[in-house]
Order: C-alpha cells, then structure tokens, then sequence
C-alpha cells in the first residue's frame, strides 16, 4: 500500500490535557468534565487511568446534552412525543372549526418543532421573531385587491399564531418538567447563574467546537465566574488562516468573548504541519470503497490496529465494511450501531403496513406474495407459501380477498393468515395487536433455530411495537393505520442494534460525530463526495435563509464549518490518511469528490506527502460469442420424438429465427415461467379473438355464410369476447384500467371483422367455409431421414371463395403485402424477417395438401386485425427482378415450397449438424 509513517508516543488531545490539569492544582476527582459526547467521555476515563499513578475517584463525565439537562432541571423528550404534545397544545389554541386532524398536522408540525428547537437553542426573542416571519410571508402575498381571499386570510392567519403555538407547548412541558433539546438548552442558560451559587466545583470543557447561544452564554458564565476551564482544540495552522472553514467559530469566540479580551488564549497546537502521508483514493461505487478499505487493513500489523480509526461517511457502508474486514483483524469496536430499520424482518412489518393502509377488501397479488413469501415467514409457512403462489399464477388471480388466502392453508395456519391478511378496518389498535400476534409466532420459529441476531432484531421490533402502543393509549390522536405508519418510521429510523465489543481495543469503526475530541494515528475516511461530507444544503425549516441571518441563525455554510472541523481535526493528530470517494454518479450523487480532498491538494503542506490513486477494478471483457450445441444422441432421440409427433409451423420458424430457442423451447421443453398476468398480454387477446371467431364459425362448417349468420354473429360479440376473456385471462371482470381498454380493443377487433365479412357477402362473394381451427397431423415423406417426419397445424380457417380454394390465418398484429411476397425459394427457410408469414401459410396449404382435401389451384394468405383496410393479404411469388406477381398457389408452388422444406427438417434431423445460435432482433411479432 506503499509509504507508512511509523510514530510511536502519539499523545491524544484528551491525554494532553489531563496531564496539564495534573500539573495544576487541582484535585482531578473532584472536576466535573463536560465532553461533547458519551464516548468522548469514556476516552477520558481510560486515559485517566492510564496516567494515574495512584488510585483516584474517577470524576464527574457528562456529556453536553447531560450538562444542561442537570442545569435545566427538565427531563429531555423525543422528536416523537413532542409532536403529540405539540397537537395538544395546537388544539388549545384552535377552534374546532379550523383545527387540522393530527395526518396533516404532522406535514407541517415536524418542521416547526425544528424551528422551535433552533430558536431557543440560539436564545432568541419567539415574539418579535415570530411577529417579523408574519410580516415577511404578508408582504410575499401582497396584492392589487383590497380584500384578501378566504385562503390566504386563512394561510397569514397561521403565521400571526406561531407565537401562540410556541406558548402554548413551552408552557405545558415546562409545568410536566420536560423538554426539547432547545427548550432545556434555554432554560440552562435562564438558570446558569443560580446553578454556579449552588455549586462550587470546577467545570473542564473539552473539545468544543461550534456552540449555541445558549452554551456560549453558559461557558462565558462559568468561565468568569472562575469556576470553568475550556480546552478548545485548535491547530494554528487554521487560527492563523482567518478564511480556513475549521476555526471559523473558535476563532470568533477568542476574539468576541470578554473572558477572552482579557485572558488571551495561547494554548494553540501545532501538529497538522507535521509529518503526514496522506492517500486520496478514487474507488467506483460503494462496495468498491468497502473492498478497498479491507485491502487497506490488510498491509497494518495488530499494533497499527491498536490506534485505527474507520470513520464512514454513510451508515450504508457499515454491513459491506463488516463484510470486507480481513480476517487477520481480531478486535474490532462498532460505535455506530446497526441500523433496526436495515432489518431483513422491518421489510416485513413495511409490507403489512403498506398493505392494511389501502383500506381493501381485496388485495393485489404481488403484495400478498410480497407477505407470504417473505423470509421470515419461509421457515413457518414451509411448502404452503409456493402452493400459494403456484395458485395465483395458474389461476391468473391479480386480485385476492382475505377468505381466498385462508382457503389456500391448513387450518393450523389461519390464526397467522388472519393476523396477516384479516382486513383491520383502519382500527390501529386491531392492527397493533396483529404485529404483536406475529411477532410471538416468530419469535417461537427463531428460537427452534436458534437464531439469536433474528430474536435481537425482534426484541426491537417487539419494544417499538409496545412503544407505539402506549404512545395511542397516551395521546388518542392516531385515527388511521396510514398515520400510525408515519410515527412507526420515524421510531424504527432512531433505533439501532448496539455492537458488543471492548471499547478501546482493536480497530474502532465510527461515524464522523463519534469521532469528536479522539485521535488516532491511522485514519481512514470513506464517502468524502459532495453531498455526504460535507452534507450539504437541506431546507427543513419554515425560516428563510435571510431571517437566519438576521438573527445568527446556522446557516448551511454554519453546518458545512461544523464538518470541516471534524474532517481537519481528524486529520491534525493522525499521520497516516487514506481518503476514500465514490467515483461514480449513484441516485442522487454526483461522483463529485469533496471540496475537503479539492482544499487539501491546494493547501499542499510541505510536510504531507499527498499521493493521488484511481482504483479500477480489472473488469474482464467478455467475448460475445454465439453458442453452439452438439446434437448428443439424448438430443437425437428427443428430436426423433418431436418428428413423429410432427413439426408444427410455429416450431419450424422458431429454429429459422434462432435454432437455440429451437433447441430450448422445443427440444429441452424449457417453457417461460407462469407468470400473472396483470395486463392483458397481446398473445392472450390474439387467444380471445381466435377462440371467439371458432365459437361462432365451428357450427357452420360445410354451409354457405349468409347476411343472416354474420348479423347474427355481431349480436352475440359482446356475450362471445367475455366468455373467451373468462376462459383464457381472468374470471375477474375487466372493468378499468388498461384491461378495459384492451377489452374493448377485442370487441372492436371482432365486429370489425364481422362487418368485413359482411361487405364480403353483400358484395356476392359466396363464402363456403370447409374448416375451422382444425388440427393436422400428417406423415411428411422425407428421404433422407430414416424415422418417420409428421407435419401438425392448427389451420384457422379454410373456405371456398366463389369456389376457389382459400386458406386464411388470422393475425391481431399488424401484417402487410410484402410480407407474404417471395421471389428466392432458397431463402424462405433463411430469413425470418422476410419470410415468415410466407413460409407459415405455405405450411398450412402443405398440411391440407397433404390431407388430400385441397383441390389447386388455391390461395392462401393473412387477414391482419390490425390492417383491415387492405384486406385479405395473399400470399404471392414473384420472379426476381419482375414486377409481375402470381397469387395462385400451384401443385409446383407446394413442391419448390416442400424441397425448402424438406432441407430444412433434414438440417434439424441431421446429427452432425449442431444448433448455432443466431443474434435476432427484439421483435414482438404478431399472433
């Protein structure tokens, strides 16, 4: 992996500043340390340890959040119950009549909690902050008319109550003694100064960074109240650069804050000049990040190991990361915890939703596979799950109702059909009970397999389930199955499935904001593209960007500062760096590497050594080579057996277009899978339209076609193409959708081509019909072929037309006259675009030929549904390079057709001749 910096004696910031406090005089125990996380916390108890000589008390760890919850005296809530509360407080302050139920109220309330939590957070004024955001959105809405419209009365109506609503939940957490992060942050700050009278001890902060208001004015208060000592960890190279993201805020607090102006702050480190091999790794997509990263940990030794920090940019990379790590790594220490809702089993629970929202009788049959065939459901359901499916695919059954489903299982699966499929009404409570009916079946099913991760993502599932529960019970505002999914969302986002491991041993994988006040000599950092690290513009907020400015509100640019700290300080202890970026554009990303990797390489430090790598994987180049397949004598047999059940005009053209699907379709007798069909299929309209037109002809077989019979048949059209589409499609009726459309397509198909036949009678033409949809199987001689050859065809229709002998194949594509024009005989068995139709209709007069019923001369040829207007199409040979054309099907028109013929069998027949696949053109072709 090429150059790497061997330094021992690495001392981290916390470590650098226990030693400074142990130099004081302080007695280390008795200090309340604030740290801006838990595990940042942890660290400095280990290196306590580490450099305590003696046994000491161990001091007072808080976090920051833990710091103001202790100030404020209120008991932090979530994101989920402040929403709740929120409703109860906007429903004190609304009248019935223009109250908003708790689905709509919750599109906009979870923004303007947001903003809530901003406003206290920074210590602003609600009142005149809110008074402005209503005069901004007034003068947005000005126009000529003197009198305003009842909807935008109603819409400047509600930002005049934003004041109102921000009272109204303020006042009813504080009388619980609770709150959101920004109210307790403000009540910390109303409450520092009695805090300090209160307590004496003294106050460390540690690796602090972008403060609110609030915690600025808590360190200024503790800090000249001499109670409070802050470390801040600030590299000079960036504090010295007053255009540098990463001291952006601290260099505004050591210039700004009085404390400041009168104790300059010196303690400045000036370690990111140092040495430091720093690797820019470009890798292609995600995996190939993860696949590198394993490559990387490979070239350390257990004792580089030791003080390796992977910081991923994307919690998506954790499980591919997880997969990747060689397996010379034997201690490994996940902070970042597995995502609940990355769950094989949330899929699950996601599908019932999705299904139960819809508020059905019936449900649609790739949901209810969606549910029956789901892996966790797999070890239960066993066999019955496939039976279910094989079902709805024989049955054609794109719609099933809850009694359908129960009849496809034993009775001693219906309790968990019932709790799966029963419809709940929108009842949540119902529905609620279901999950927990399910969850006890799996959880009976996991420990029978001993499956401890799957009964740990349950246990989850099963508190969050319980959670939801309580949260309905408590606050009655979840009227629908659709609102109740929204909260479940919201929960199974925060929750996380923790790794055990020994904290500060082995290599430690981490997020960017775990990382905070730690270091290590080797970092490597994945995801640095544009709009991950940093993350970016996101508009979650009723406040527009010049409001926030106004009121030094963090901006996006605030938050991108907060990321370039964390990437620089990462950086400023390590001396070894491997960045990693996608190069390549996936969803929404661009591929754009970050501006942190830009700014590093114009920076360009003496002492980096930055070394630029592309990683593409040698992808190998793969020959489009056409297959071939030996005519085994397995496969001769076959082929003997397709001859003496005889080769029908479909099977013959099918190995003219491609002797491979030949080979599959008919010699293997590999068929495509059943699948439902949700849509008519064209092949399915052409059965309907040649099934119907056999239900009315068949009986008239051997008469003469009168005015009469076809009036007769156009009145029967609509009885006729619903009993096909019953027979052949679904017993559903098609009554919407494209089935509609399609449904209509065949009864306009068929009434066009009685009204056809119609303009035929009328016009005295004498239609004699002799055949209808008969099956043929006749001996075809072939001489060179020593088992016996049969020819079998479905002929649509043979007539005498004024006498003449004429064979007609229906077709519901589009066909036209060139279609059936042949000039080379020699081709008609060679090209499948040109010759197609020719070579079928040739077949079929060779078949009733053979049958000893065609009298020649004859004619043979295509009515195309689609191309009525040109009528019957026939079949016509033409001399090359003449304009004239002969339709008349002769004794020698059928024996240059047969000698083609024949060649072609015996090609088929033929054992030294193998099946040599064809490149073909996507067509759709025509039935």
């Amino acid at each position: 992996m090429g150059r790497f910096i061997y330094f021992r004696g690495m001392e981290s910031f916390i470590r650098e500043v226990l030693l400074n406090l142990q130099k004081s005089s302080h007695n280390l125990s008795d200090i309340v340390f604030i740290l801006p996380s838990k595990r940042a916390g942890s660290y400095l108890l280990k290196e306590l340890s580490a450099i305590s000589e003696v046994n000491v008390f161990a001091p007072t760890v808080l976090s920051i959040e833990e710091f103001t919850e202790e100030i404020s005296g209120l008991q932090s809530i979530d994101n989920t119950i402040s929403l709740f509360e929120f409703y109860e407080a906007y429903k004190n302050q609304t009248s019935k009549e223009e109250r908003e139920d708790f689905e709509t109220f919750i599109s906009w309330a979870q923004s303007l909690i947001h903003d809530f939590n901003e406003i206290d957070r920074y210590l602003i004024d609600y009142r005149s902050f809110f008074n402005y955001l209503s005069g901004i959105q007034d003068i947005n809405h000005w126009y000529l008319q003197d009198e305003k419209t009842e909807l935008i009365k109603r819409y400047l109506a509600f930002w005049k109550k934003l004041p109102d609503y921000y009272e109204g939940l303020r006042d009813q957490l504080l009388a619980k003694e609770q709150g959101y992060q920004g109210l307790i942050y403000r009540k910390a700050a109303e409450n520092i100064e009695n805090y300090t009278r209160q307590n004496q001890s003294h106050h460390v902060f540690i690796g602090f960074n972008a403060l609110n208001a609030s915690e600025q004015l808590i360190l200024q208060h503790l800090l000249e109240s001499g109670k409070s000592h802050v470390f801040w960890d600030i590299d000079e190279t960036f504090y010295k650069d007053r255009s540098h993201g990463a001291s952006m805020f601290l260099r505004k607090y050591l210039n700004d804050w009085k404390y400041y102006q009168k104790y300059p702050y010196k303690e400045f480190t000036n370690q990111f000049s140092e040495e430091k091999n720093i690797k820019l790794i470009g890798v292609p997509k995600n995996i190939g990040q993860a696949k590198y990263l394993g490559e990387i940990l490979s070239d350390l030794d257990m004792e580089q190991l030791e003080n390796t920090a992977v910081v991923l940019g994307e919690e998506e990379l954790l499980l591919p990361v997880l997969n990747s790590l060689p397996s010379s790594i034997k201690d490994l220490n996940i902070t970042m915890g597995f995502p609940v809702k990355n769950a094989p089993v949330n899929s699950l629970f996601e599908a019932l939703f999705q299904l139960h929202m819809a508020k059905t009788e019936s449900f649609y049959f790739k949901e209810v596979i969606q549910i029956a065939h789901h892996p966790s459901l797999q070890s239960i359901l066993k066999e019955h799950s496939e039976n279910l499916i094989a079902q709805i695919h024989s049955e054609n059954l794109v719609y099933l109702d809850y009694k359908r489903i129960l009849g496809m299982f034993p009775e001693e699966f219906h309790g968990l059909i019932k709790s799966l499929f029963k419809s709940k009404k929108d009842s949540i409570d119902e529905f609620i009970e279901s999950l927990h009916e399910i969850i006890q079946q799996l959880k009976s099913q996991l420990h029978e397999e001993e499956d401890k991760l799957g009964l740990e993502f349950l246990y989850h599932f099963h508190i969050l389930f319980n959670k939801l529960e309580n949260l309905n019970n408590q606050y009655p505002h979840l009227k629908t199955i659709k609102a109740l999914h929204g909260f479940y969302k919201e929960l199974v986002s925060t929750q996380s499935l923790d790794f055990q491991g020994r904290p500060f041993k082995g290599l430690q994988l981490m997020g960017m904001l775990e990382s905070r006040a730690l270091d290590f000599e080797t970092v490597i950092i994945t995801s640095l593209n544009e709009g991950v690290l940093p993350a970016g513009k996101s508009d979650n907020s009723f406040i527009p960007y010049d409001l926030k400015q106004q009121y030094q509100l963090p901006t996006y640019k605030e938050k991108d500062a907060v990321y370039t700290y964390h990437f620089y300080r990462l950086l400023q202890r390590a001396k070894n760096v491997y960045l990693l970026y996608n190069t390549e554009a996936e969803g929404l990303n661009s591929g754009e590497k970050s501006r942190f990797i830009t700014q590093l390489e114009v920076e360009n430090q003496n002492s980096h050594t930055l070394e630029n790598i592309l990683v593409n994987p040698k992808v190998p180049v793969l020959g489009a080579e056409l297959k071939e397949i030996k005519k085994t004598p397995e496969i001769m047999a076959r082929i003997r057996s397709l001859a003496s059940s005889g080769f029908s005009p479909s099977a013959l053209t099918t190995y003219i277009r491609n002797p491979l699907d030949f080979y599959i379709q008919y010699v293997l007798g590999i068929k495509d899978q059943d699948e439902v069909e949700e849509t008519v299929a064209f092949n399915t309209l052409g059965t309907v339209v040649h099934n119907s037109l056999e239900s009315l002809y068949k009986p008239y077989e051997g008469k003469i076609i009168t005015e009469e019979i076809i009036l007769n048949f156009l009145s029967q059209v609509e009885v006729q193409i619903a009993t096909e589409f019953s027979n052949s499609y679904s017993k559903t009726p098609l009554d919407k959708g494209k089935n509609l459309l399609i449904y209509e397509v065949a009864k306009r198909y068929l009434q066009n081509f009685l009204k056809f036949e119609l303009q035929r009678v009328k016009a005295g033409q004498e239609i004699k019909i002799e055949q209808i949809e008969t099956d043929l199987n006749i001996p075809f001689e072939i001489k060179n072929i020593d088992f016996p050859v049969n020819l079998r065809g479905k002929v649509d229709r043979y007539e005498l037309l004024n006498g003449m002998p004429t064979i007609i194949d229906y077709k519901t594509g589009r066909v036209e006259n060139y279609h059936l024009n042949v000039t080379e005989w020699e081709e008609i068995t060679k090209d499948y675009e040109k010759y197609s139709k020719s070579f079928q209709v040739l077949t079929y007069t060779s078949l009733l030929s053979l049958e000893k019923h065609l009298k020649f001369p004859a004619e043979a040829g295509i009515l195309s549904f689609k191309n009525l207007k040109s009528g019957f199409l026939k079949f016509e040979k033409k001399e090359n390079g003449s304009r004239n054309k002969d339709s008349l099907i002769t004794e020698e028109t059928l024996s240059l057709f047969q000698a083609e013929l024949k060649k072609l069998i015996v090609e088929i027949c033929n054992p030294e001749v193998p099946f040599i696949e064809k490149e073909v053109k996507k067509n759709h072709g025509s039935f």
